[in-house]
């Protein structure tokens, strides 16, 4: 919602200097707001450094949990329950890189 809101400030303060945007506006709105939200950039896909910072910190949360239950295995000589906690980080971290990493069917056709 905040976001739609911000577009349409954004737009309203180009169309007081641009007249093309105000006539365009005018003439037909839908088709003038739609072609302006096209040109606005999603972080999300053209950001890539959130992509992989986001990679980087499952990468590192799924090796600190493997190196985390080798070293209570090998200090406790391998008689040990591994805390719950440390599986649910483990578990959640390689799914979610499962998830970013596996190619999307949505861009193939």
């Amino acid at each position: 919602m905040m976001d739609e809101k911000r577009l349409l400030l954004d737009l309203a303060a180009r169309a007081k200097d641009d007249d093309s945007l105000r006539k365009q506006l005018q003439e037909d709105p839908s088709a003038a707001i739609t072609s302006y939200a096209s040109l606005v950039p999603e972080p999300l896909r053209s950001d890539r450094w959130i992509y992989r910072v986001v990679v980087s910190v499952l990468s590192i949360v799924a090796l600190l949990v493997v190196g985390s239950t080798v070293g209570l295995m090998l200090a406790q000589n391998a008689d040990v329950k591994v805390p719950d906690v440390l599986i649910s980080l483990g578990s959640a971290a390689v799914g979610a890189l499962a998830g970013l990493l596996a190619p999307s069917p949505v861009g193939r056709g």
